[in-house]
């Protein structure tokens, strides 16, 4: 029995733990779900909680009225906020080995930044002190994901261009970043080990951002 239930962990025969926790790390029903939220006690992966925000849907005239942000202005401020957001977190707290911005529109996705260090420790204390900050005017909030393979999280119809639940799926429909900085944060070649408690010796940042005003982003 024991060796059953083991196997069903997580997956949708499991009736007492809810699978979209344990392979999304959130759920649309929150608090209200009838399964068990089992939040880990250690992970390599850390969530923000609706950091992003997507100028798109929240970019508004001064009489309240919608304000049209073109596709290349919304891809460029989502590169500077990824670089931002990746770069600090980096240097403050050690090696990132991947990092996933939600583009969906559910309550329970949107905005969501999922940020997978190499080491458990570098996570748990990111978690730590980043609860303590703010960031582009809002709080952080921030918590130990379940999540560390993003294949099983990520909706596979929308990767494919099918998804026919547009922002309200419950898979991640993650935003992808432009190849050029993909290659830039990514492709640097060896991959430093995480820094020292000191944090001596940084790398200085490379790219020298090009901001608007409505573009410019705050630090943590």
């Amino acid at each position: 029995m024991a060796e059953y239930l083991a196997s069903i962990f997580g997956t949708e025969k499991d009736k007492v733990n809810c699978s979209f926790y344990f392979k999304i790390g959130a759920c649309r029903h929150g608090d209200r779900c009838s399964r068990l939220h089992n939040k880990p006690t250690f992970s390599q992966t850390i969530v923000l909680l609706n950091l992003y925000r997507n100028p798109q849907n929240t970019a508004q005239t001064a009489d309240g009225s919608h304000c049209h942000v073109s596709d290349v202005e919304v891809q460029e401020h989502y590169d500077n906020f990824f670089e931002e957001v990746f770069t600090e977190l980096q240097e403050k707290y050690g090696e990132i080995e991947e990092m996933n911005v939600c583009d969906n529109l559910g309550d329970h996705l949107v905005g969501n930044v999922y940020v997978k260090f190499r080491r458990e420790e570098d996570a748990e204390r990111a978690v730590a002190e980043l609860n303590n900050r703010w960031f582009n005017g809002q709080a952080v909030h921030a918590e130990l994901s379940p999540v560390t393979d993003f294949r099983e999280s990520c909706c596979r119809q929308y990767e494919m261009g099918e998804c026919t639940r547009g922002g309200f799926c419950n898979f991640m429909h993650l935003r992808p970043i432009s190849r050029n900085l993909r290659r830039q944060l990514y492709g640097r070649g060896p991959r430093r080990r995480s820094p020292p408690r000191s944090h001596t010796g940084h790398r200085p940042r490379e790219r020298n951002r090009r901001h608007s005003p409505d573009h410019r982003h705050g630090r943590f």
